[in-house]
């Protein structure tokens, strides 16, 4: 299992999502409190956008932890941008830890973070990637199960080159969650799999929270007028949704200003950053 951090509004430095706030990414790194495990040091990734240079994101992984990486703090303190992804790795078993392997994952426009597993994907594996066109093959890079449902998302796409409505891409991430389970429970009737997975093209952003076991991974959304951590204390002021932040646990002490995501849904965050959501099948 992992930890992850989606934002999209007003450019944000990037501090005040994986250091400055009390339970901040970096935080979570080592202190996770809503996983069994409170530890994810198995590396980690930022990927931003700075759409006046390409549309194109810049992404930087490192196998260290987080909270012992001192390059993640000199960039995170000195880097703005209006869309930002963040995650920190616990790895599943058997997988390997490589930089290859940290999210979140690129392909052109496309960022992509995953916090779970895929169940029976040692079995899966091969005809997952039998099914993959000849560009979404050649995109998965690494040995995860979570670049290889990235790779089913991008083969699901009905175009890589235009930009997509958030509906688009909202439908292909319950596709990709559709195949994925099909094929996980015809390989293995009792695999579980735990699909929160979060994709962005810069504009727009979607995330789900998603299990067979009816026992998913916690995620959550948060909106408003305003964010920002002034000397390290973070606030959110309510009003017109100028920013979203979808999170796997609260950043904030102020709880009842983060909604949890139910059971099975997706979260949709159009570029007029005005979230909503939906159940899956």
């Amino acid at each position: 299992m992992c930890r992850f951090i989606a934002y999209k509004g007003k450019p944000l430095l990037l501090a005040d999502l994986v250091i400055h706030p009390s339970h901040s990414l970096v935080h979570q790194s080592y202190n996770s409190k809503e996983r069994p495990k409170p530890t994810n040091g198995d590396g980690f990734g930022l990927g931003w956008y700075v759409p006046q240079i390409s549309q194109e994101p810049c992404f930087f992984t490192s196998v260290t932890p987080a909270w012992a990486n001192q390059n993640l703090r000199r960039i995170a303190a000195k880097t703005v941008s209006p869309c930002i992804f963040a995650h920190v790795r616990a790895a599943s078993a058997g997988l390997d830890i490589t930089q290859l392997n940290c999210h979140p994952f690129q392909f052109g426009r496309y960022l992509w973070m995953h916090n779970g597993l895929v169940g029976a994907f040692r079995q899966i594996k091969r005809p997952l990637r039998r099914q993959l066109n000849d560009v979404s093959y050649h995109a998965v890079l690494g040995t995860t199960d979570s670049e290889h449902a990235f790779g089913l998302f991008l083969n699901f796409l009905p175009d890589l080159e235009q930009k997509l409505p958030a509906e688009v891409l909202a439908e292909t991430m319950a596709k990709t969650i559709a195949r994925l389970c099909e094929m996980g429970g015809e390989a293995d009737p009792v695999a579980e799999s735990i699909l929160n997975f979060a994709v962005t093209d810069g504009d727009a952003m979607v995330a789900s929270r998603y299990s067979t076991n009816g026992h998913p991974a916690t995620l959550y959304y948060c909106t408003g007028a305003d964010y920002e951590c002034p000397s390290g204390t973070c606030r959110i002021d309510d009003g017109d949704s100028a920013f979203t932040i979808i999170a796997s646990e609260p950043l904030t002490e102020l709880r009842e200003q983060w909604t949890a995501v139910a059971h099975n849904h997706l979260v949709v965050v159009p570029p007029d950053r005005v979230p909503v959501t939906q159940a899956l099948d």
